[in-house]
């Protein structure tokens, strides 16, 4: 068993902001995986997929950024797991845009969700993969910037860091460990 969570906002007008670089990337899990998100538990979106037999869930919590926490616990307490079988996408306003990074533990940083996430399991020794969206040229207050919308310009720079999350994100439930999933995404 093995659960991916990526995170955002569930509302419409938040699809194309810096906020919602965990659901996208999670949409593109389970696009290579090859499932849909059919049905809503835990208080999220959920797709299933089998790999060698095993259960990955992957999941988009429907409970706001800042309540992330609240569906990750519910989802670890349904599939009877523990936090070193999950796996947190979100964006990362501490790497430069486009950049992704996974860590196998740590600190919620600046990021409102992680701090619910880490809050509401009780943990911080769970894997995160982080998608970088700090513009420097960009001065406004940090809460405006992840609610607005990506630059036409960088659209192509944040699908692809979406899809190398994905890519590491199922290389994870494909059962590669942590360790080597730094090494080859980390670069």
């Amino acid at each position: 068993m093995y659960i991916i969570v990526g995170l955002g906002n569930p509302e419409e007008k938040y699809i194309k902001t810096f906020h919602n670089m965990g659901f996208l990337a999670a949409g593109d899990v389970a696009e290579k995986l090859g499932v849909k998100f059919r049905k809503k538990e835990c208080e999220a979106r959920v797709a299933e997929a089998f790999i060698n037999g095993e259960r990955v869930i992957i999941a988009c919590p429907v409970t706001y950024m800042n309540n992330s926490g609240r569906a990750v616990k519910q989802l670890l307490n349904k599939y009877k797991t523990t936090p070193d079988r999950l796996a947190v996408i979100y964006d990362d306003y501490d790497l430069p845009k486009g950049k992704v990074r996974i860590r196998p533990s740590g600190s919620a940083g600046t990021h409102n969700g992680m701090r619910s996430v880490v809050a509401e399991i009780g943990t911080q020794n769970f894997t995160r993969i982080r998608i970088g969206i700090r513009d420097d040229e960009v001065d406004v207050p940090l809460i405006n910037y992840v609610l607005s919308e990506v630059k036409k310009e960088d659209y192509e720079l944040f699908i692809s860091a979406c899809n190398r999350a994905a890519d590491a994100a199922a290389d994870l439930a494909k059962g590669r460990s942590v360790e080597d999933v730094m090494t080859a995404y980390n670069g």
